[in-house]
């Protein structure tokens, strides 16, 4: 067999001896909606139905701040803080789509969360207090900015977590914001967390 020969052979042998390549990992169908005929019968008791039942889950509660672009602070207080992910490092919160103080944190894209503690809820009806009103939420207010992104920390808080924006979804009248840790710390040990059940403030007991 002369060289040319012996080369087809050896081309012929590797493409018979090289394993197939394996098939792609099939891509996984998109979450659909929620179909006319799947939701809750519509009346105009729903939104008192809804408010009742989900207010038996009980919940912490937090403020989200940030500087907005003028450099004043803004926030409001949020029972829907939640931790999401620890690889990336990721937390998330849900904000009305109405929210007077959500796109001045937005247009900053960074926000810090605190963590508030049990003798904080008169703090947290100040902040429940919409925007839109014109008060000043942090006249009488405690704050720091936090080390990574300069977002007002409590003062008095359990905790804070600094975050910069990492996307935000859609969802019905709210909005899912998701954000990426740059920092936290805890700053309190001395008492437990502010508590919020079924319209009304608590703390844990012994």
């Amino acid at each position: 067999m002369g060289h040319e020969g012996m080369a087809v052979a050896a081309v012929r042998y590797l493409r018979t001896a090289t394993p197939a390549a394996p098939e792609p990992a099939p891509v996984p169908a998109p979450l659909r909606a929620v179909g006319p005929d799947e939701r809750l019968p519509a009346s105009a008791d729903q939104p008192l139905l809804l408010r009742a039942v989900l207010g038996h889950f009980c919940t912490g509660v937090t403020v989200i701040t940030a500087l907005a672009e003028d450099g004043s602070p803004v926030g409001f207080a949020c029972q829907s803080f939640s931790s999401l992910s620890l690889e990336p490092p990721l937390v998330s919160f849900n904000v009305a789509r109405t929210s007077a103080s959500w796109p001045r944190i937005a247009h900053a894209g960074s926000f810090c969360v605190s963590v508030l503690a049990a003798d904080q809820g008169g703090l947290c009806r100040t902040f429940a207090v919409s925007s839109a009103s014109g008060a000043d939420k942090f006249a009488e207010v405690d704050w720091t900015p936090s080390p990574g992104t300069g977002s007002p920390r409590i003062g008095g808080a359990l905790a804070w977590i600094d975050c910069t924006i990492h996307a935000v979804h859609t969802g019905g009248d709210h909005l899912i914001v998701l954000g990426r840790i740059c920092d936290l710390a805890v700053q309190r040990a001395d008492t437990g967390p502010l508590l919020f059940y079924r319209g009304a403030f608590g703390e844990l007991m012994p």
